[in-house]
């Protein structure tokens, strides 16, 4: 479990840099200038969120409830450190109507990346059942 863990956080680590790379590539060729302790802080701050929606996905894999009850854990956790993060760091003003804002575009995100799940693994279970009906 340890080693799911670790590999999982380097996934998330891995997705967090990437995510910066092209955020400083923007920067680059738009001649935005910025700190480089600005640049650490948000930095950190997408290694953070990579890290937890690497570790996060466990959720989905462990037995016991359903998926829908795994899919609304994973989606509170993730509002509740997506907010911690962001408001932190200053990707989301504290102010009322950003925060409902995020929150509507946040929701909308994870929609269409569960579907987006929901209909490839229906995808490959139709395939699954074809080969296994071509078997018999």
């Amino acid at each position: 479990m340890i080693v799911e863990i670790l590999k999982r956080s380097m996934i998330g680590i891995a997705f967090g840099g990437i995510f910066t790379f092209i955020a400083l590539t923007i920067m680059k060729f738009s001649e935005f200038e910025s700190t480089v302790s600005e640049i650490w802080m948000h930095m950190g701050a997408s290694f953070l969120i990579g890290i937890y929606f690497g570790i996060s996905s466990l959720i989905f894999g462990s037995d016991g409830s359903n998926m829908l009850q795994k899919t609304i854990i994973h989606l509170f956790l993730s509002l509740t450190v997506w907010y911690i993060i962001a408001l932190s760091v200053g990707w989301i003003p504290f102010t009322i109507v950003s925060i409902i804002i995020s929150t509507l575009i946040f929701i909308i995100m994870y929609m269409l990346n569960w579907t987006g799940y929901y209909l490839y693994y229906k995808k490959v279970e139709a395939s699954l059942n074809a080969h296994l009906q071509n078997k018999e």
